[in-house]
């Protein structure tokens, strides 16, 4: 049973970690209708600037908050700049576009601070909460808590604010939005800068647990994308729930299942991510797309 407990607790801690990655992806998938193939690689570069920050000098806390705006307006600058000169294009090209973004990220974070692992300061406090025979660490609990924060102010901008109503209604329909005066370039642009704070403040709260370096972000943006989909890409809340789901099975799969173990958990996420194309392509929270003839 303790060891049960054990592996729950340490699922929602890898569960939360994959939760954050998925609702930045969720984010940019809800506010352009776009899938950022390189939402992983933005996350790490953003990490390392908030390291080279704080290894000047600058507290972990200001060093992460001065990363944040930064990738904020190199979110806005990517979209103007990168993808909206392929906006019009097919969705194929929009992928190929964001592949490419994921290879120049990880080559020139590589080039400018190498391949070498970095320890970056857990900005969150130490320790252990236990409840009974239940432990989880506090940094597991306070990346939850971050987590879901995240979530509701999500929830609150798309579904209680005009600028939430005018990002959806930018991704539905981009011609009725600029009838009616909508400025869609700009809230393309402010979905881009959102998703690249999120994945920003994703990429800090990984990079502890898992060390810096240029490829830290591979494994977990595959768990994210299964996260996402199992969710919903439509669904904030569902890329939350679904991610923690998704630590916890990946957990007690590798311990209980010997034939999948600890080197078959990619292969798990992918078949998961197969699975739910096949049943139930909107995911779970996910809501279905209805065309009025």
């Amino acid at each position: 049973m303790n060891q049960l407990l054990e592996q729950i607790a340490s699922g929602i801690g890898t569960g939360a970690i994959y939760a954050s990655v998925a609702l930045a992806l969720v984010l940019v998938f809800r506010s352009t209708g776009i899938i950022n193939l390189a939402q992983g690689e933005m996350a790490m570069f953003s990490t390392f600037i908030a390291w080279q920050l704080n290894q000047v000098g600058i507290p972990i806390w200001g060093a992460i908050a001065i990363a944040i705006v930064l990738s904020m307006a190199g979110g806005a600058a990517l979209e103007r700049l990168v993808i909206r000169p392929f906006r019009n294009r097919d969705e194929l090209s929009i992928v190929i576009v964001t592949l490419g973004l994921f290879l120049v990220f990880n080559s020139v974070a590589g080039a400018i601070w190498g391949y070498t692992i970095h320890s970056f300061p857990n900005p969150l406090p130490g320790g252990v909460l236990e409840i009974g025979s239940f432990r989880v660490t506090l940094a597991t609990v306070g990346t939850l808590l971050i987590v879901l924060a995240a979530t509701v102010l999500l929830f609150v901008l798309f579904q209680r604010t005009k600028i939430g109503l005018a990002m959806r209604a930018a991704v539905d329909n981009p011609l009725s939005s600029k009838l009616v005066g909508i400025p869609t370039g700009l809230v393309l642009s402010l979905g881009w800068a959102l998703a690249a704070g999120m994945g920003a403040l994703s990429g800090v709260l990984v990079a502890p647990q898992l060390f810096l370096e240029p490829n830290m972000m591979f494994g977990v943006l595959i768990y994210s994308f299964a996260a996402a989909t199992l969710g919903g890409w439509d669904s904030p809340l569902g890329a939350v729930i679904a991610g923690v789901l998704l630590g916890v099975c990946q957990n007690l799969a590798a311990t209980y299942i010997p034939a999948i173990g600890s080197d078959l958990t990619i292969a798990f996420a992918l078949g998961l991510i197969l699975l739910v194309l096949l049943v139930r392509p909107t995911g779970l929270f996910g809501s279905k797309e209805v065309t009025r003839v």
